[in-house]
């Protein structure tokens, strides 16, 4: 593939603004400059550096976020920042987007991409993918609330109750709650059909991929190949 057209599948520009790169000597092709915007590249282990920094080749951008709290989670914020913004220029050029959605003040887990069928695959009821969130109640979490919980709470506009997959007290107002599905607000309004109210609400992990610990707020990472194996929706 020519060099000018793997620059723009990655969000560095149109393909004029890509030539104009290379010939301007701002661009690496696996740690040696290029400046010939035609030349065709392997993309094979490939490694561009634009302006100094590395860009390692993907056919598709897939990467976690640790959302902080104030954030929203689309291409068009109306109220707060978009959670796209926290990410390079580059990376929102190529059109990735989140994968589902985690409230404004809800923190954690959020996986982004620009791979269509992925995305799809990790919304989808049918494929009812876990996620884990802990959550920060009102009140005191009493047994009777997580028997509600996991015995199956109706919500409003549900036709039939909805249950957690898996619930257990973490702390005097701590929960750890286990879903697999993606209804509009559906943590607050279970915690809230239960009998108690969510304060804080964080995501925890997505299939088998957990955020790290080491991954601050705010900060994002590519997803690596055992990564994706994690989410457990391929095929």
């Amino acid at each position: 593939m020519q060099l000018e057209r793997i620059l723009q599948k990655h969000g560095f520009g149109t393909r004029k603004e890509c030539r104009t790169l290379c010939w301007d000597g701002r661009v690496a092709v696996n740690g040696q400059p290029c400046d010939q915007p035609f030349a065709d590249i392997d993309s094979a282990g490939l490694v561009l550096t634009v302006d100094g920094v590395d860009w390692p080749y993907a056919e598709f951008a897939t990467l976690m976020l640790n959302k902080p709290a104030g954030y929203e989670c689309s291409r068009r914020p109306l109220h707060h920042p978009g959670v796209l913004a926290l990410l390079p220029l580059p990376l929102r050029q190529r059109g990735v987007q989140p994968v589902g959605r985690l409230d404004e003040d809800t923190t954690g887990l959020l996986l982004i991409t620009d791979n269509g069928q992925l995305n799809h695959l990790l919304s989808s009821a049918r494929r009812k993918v876990p996620k884990v969130y802990l959550a920060t109640t009102k009140h005191a979490v009493d047994r009777e609330q997580m028997e509600r919980l996991l015995g199956g709470v109706l919500l409003n506009d549900e036709p039939e109750p909805v249950a957690a997959a898996a619930c257990e007290v973490v702390g005097a107002r701590e929960l750890r709650l286990t879903l697999t599905g993606g209804k509009y607000h559906q943590v607050k309004r279970m915690v809230a059909a239960a009998g108690n109210r969510v304060e804080a609400l964080h995501r925890e992990a997505v299939g088998g991929l957990s955020l790290p610990e080491d991954l601050k707020p705010g900060q994002w990472r590519w997803l690596a190949a055992v990564d994706l194996a994690k989410l457990g929706v391929s095929g």
